[in-house]
């Protein structure tokens, strides 16, 4: 119940006059207009005053602050209605009227709710619930989500991710955008985000000379292996006294952390010999945070109305200036130092100053960012399956080691030189591979064009996911997918 307050002079202009009997302001006199009783009423007329007699309109007074909040909770509920109508008209017209008049698209789960789509179905872990609903359709190796205000085809056959990625890879070649991809990889200017394009092409070209050309990784081998050493000693201390649980996970994403930086900008953030302070913790905990952010979009990359009620946005942004703050102090340290260095920020840094309008400070922390997102948790996963497998097999971990021993020997670490002499070791990592694909839906593509995928209609716009874990357990393509068969 909103609260009642008394009106005084001021409200009106009144010349104050002497309370009268019953609680209230007298008002005799042609010259008033009104009078306030004591029930904090206001009485319009009646200018005989409360001892007069005289009759009026009575008008009750609530708190104007309250009645204010009130009204505009109102004004919100009514937006958010008014919104929501006009989204769900919207995307009823676009998505189903065109498309079902226009296009020859494939099948589609059932349970598609109005606005949201099939969002309600989407679950970790995502590639699973992507063949189940696969199977549900009866197998089908292409199938159609609604997905908020956007439209998804799921890939699941090796024919047609074939078809998608030779036939159509020009019209393919887009990504899809998200929140995550405008704020914190420059306004989706890196190459895992950008549009295809003449900038897409020159930082394909970058990447391929400049960063992952075979020259480039061969003069990081020392950094790899003094890495590999410090995770060995690392597992040798914890088991000096003996048997010792061990939790792999966070020492395989120090290790694999420790490696992407010292050969962007020659650091270490982890273990032993690491950078010490704060900057080295702030370092951690945002590489953490942004890794855990990064992915397919959060709901309201979806239904965008839901920025409005979430801080999903807000926080992305918060994130956004202090990875840009973290790459740019790279940069800047790298160029304070007199003698240039042999890490991949020295060599950008170099192609900067041949061309400066090209090879800007945002393409140059583009390129590293992708370096260390797209690096970190796929490899550090990669790890973590294969020992765990190896663990569960133990007759396959221990031909491996007799395999190491017998052509390898043992005064010596393994070198990566030494792989192609291990073929057992291979088949090991390849059938890891298949099980366990580092990206097991890729990066999401969306079509810049009508094409035709399977014999159905692609329209423009499409996101196009193709999903490789299932590809790899296709009961057509191997014997007994579901099992890991070292000599396949």
């Amino acid at each position: 119940m909103p609260k009642k307050r008394y009106l005084d002079e001021s409200d009106f202009g009144w010349t104050k006059k002497k309370p009268t009997a019953a609680g209230g302001y007298g008002r005799g006199g042609p010259e008033y207009d009104g009078y306030v009783p004591g029930d904090g009423s206001v009485v319009i007329g009646g200018g005989g005053g409360i001892c007069g007699g005289g009759s009026g309109v009575r008008v009750i007074v609530v708190d104007v602050a309250v009645a204010r909040k009130k009204l505009e909770h109102l004004m919100e509920y009514l937006l958010l209605i008014l919104s929501f109508l006009i989204f769900f008209i919207f995307s009823l017209k676009h998505l189903v009227g065109r498309w079902k008049c226009k296009f020859n698209l494939p099948p589609t789960p059932a349970w598609s709710l109005p606005v949201i789509g099939h969002l309600h179905l989407l679950k970790p872990p995502l590639h699973q619930i992507l063949r189940s609903l696969s199977q549900s359709l009866g197998g089908a190796p292409i199938f159609r989500l609604r997905l908020g205000n956007r439209v998804a085809f799921v890939v699941s056959s090796l024919s047609l991710a074939e078809e998608c990625f030779t036939k159509n890879d020009i019209v393919l070649a887009d990504r899809p955008k998200f929140t995550f991809g405008r704020l914190v990889e420059y306004n989706c200017t890196t190459m895992a985000t950008t549009s295809y394009g003449d900038h897409w092409r020159n930082l394909r070209r970058i990447g391929a000379i400049e960063i992952f050309s075979s020259h480039r990784l061969d003069s990081f081998l020392s950094i790899r292996k003094d890495e590999i050493r410090h995770l060995i000693l690392c597992l040798s201390k914890n088991s000096l006294h003996g048997f010792a649980k061990v939790e792999l996970r966070s020492l395989f994403g120090n290790f694999n952390i420790n490696n992407i930086l010292r050969m962007i900008a020659g650091k270490r953030f982890y273990g032993d010999e690491a950078e010490q302070g704060d900057e080295a913790k702030r370092v951690r905990q945002l590489l953490d945070e942004a890794v855990s952010s990064a992915g397919v979009g959060h709901a309201s990359d979806y239904v965008p109305f839901l920025r409005w009620f979430t801080s999903y946005e807000k926080g992305v942004k918060k994130l956004a200036v202090r990875v840009d703050e973290f790459l740019q102090g790279l940069l800047d340290d790298k160029r304070a130092q007199k003698e240039k260095g042999n890490t991949m920020i020295d060599h950008l840094l170099s192609l900067q100053e041949i061309e400066p309008d090209y090879y800007t400070d945002v393409t140059v922390k583009g390129l590293v960012v992708v370096m260390i997102f797209a690096g970190n948790v796929t490899l550090t996963r990669t790890l973590e399956w294969a020992m765990l497998n190896l663990l569960n097999h133990p007759e396959v971990l221990k031909k491996a080691k007799t395999e190491i021993d017998t052509k390898i020997g043992l005064d010596r670490l393994i070198d990566e030189p030494d792989a192609k002499n291990l073929p057992y070791l291979q088949c090991i990592i390849s059938e890891i591979f298949r099980l366990y694909p580092a990206a097991p839906l890729l990066a999401p593509h969306r079509a810049t064009e009508d094409c035709i995928i399977g014999g159905y209609d692609c329209p423009r716009g499409t996101t196009l996911i193709a999903n490789v874990w299932a590809i790899h357990r296709d009961p057509n393509l191997w014997e007994e997918p579901e099992k890991g068969k070292i000599k396949r």
